[in-house]
């Protein structure tokens, strides 16, 4: 009886010490983008263009760059329906807005036109929330920098969205 407690204790006592020395590994955890807040980022860029008298189409896509939601304002070209979304793709892909795209090969760096998904047109604005990337915004129909504007403001609205004073 003795010696059996005692090779019990002495394995507890090293299952406990490769419990210290063994790595934990842990899943991460991220903020996602619901169809809700899409709807409600989408209607912000909506309303800036509407006030604007700018016709646009509006895609949301969340990180992974698969859209949660689009609209297309009566009478914007059809066009614009995948130039807004290649937008919002390529500004959740390379977690910046297109508009740093448009900037560079304006400075003469035309290779970026043949990005793999790509779009160096302004118009694209990622999304975050917690410092991550969740997803983005991609408008086309009007100019490149009134796209852009209007992206913004949607992501502008996010905070106020969720209930929040100041956006991260």
């Amino acid at each position: 009886m003795i010696l059996r407690t005692r090779l019990l204790l002495c394995a507890a006592v090293a299952v406990a010490a490769m419990a210290q020395t063994a790595p934990v590994a842990e899943l991460a955890t991220k903020k996602a983008l619901t169809l809700a807040v899409a709807k409600e980022i989408a209607a912000a860029s909506s309303r800036f263009a509407q006030q604007n008298k700018w016709l646009v189409a509006i895609t949301i896509v969340d990180d992974g760059g698969h859209m949660i939601y689009f609209e297309r304002m009566d009478g914007v070209q059809t066009g614009s329906i995948e130039v807004a979304i290649r937008k919002a793709k390529t500004a959740v892909a390379f977690k910046r807005p297109t508009r740093l795209f448009e900037e560079d090969v304006a400075k003469g760096r035309t290779a970026l036109v043949a990005l793999p998904g790509g779009m160096p047109f302004e118009g694209g604005v990622p999304i975050t929330a917690d410092n991550q990337v969740i997803g983005a915004v991609g408008v086309s129909g009007a100019t490149a920098q009134q796209d852009g504007m209007i992206a913004q403001a949607g992501v502008d609205a996010l905070p106020k969205i969720l209930g929040q004073g100041i956006a991260d």
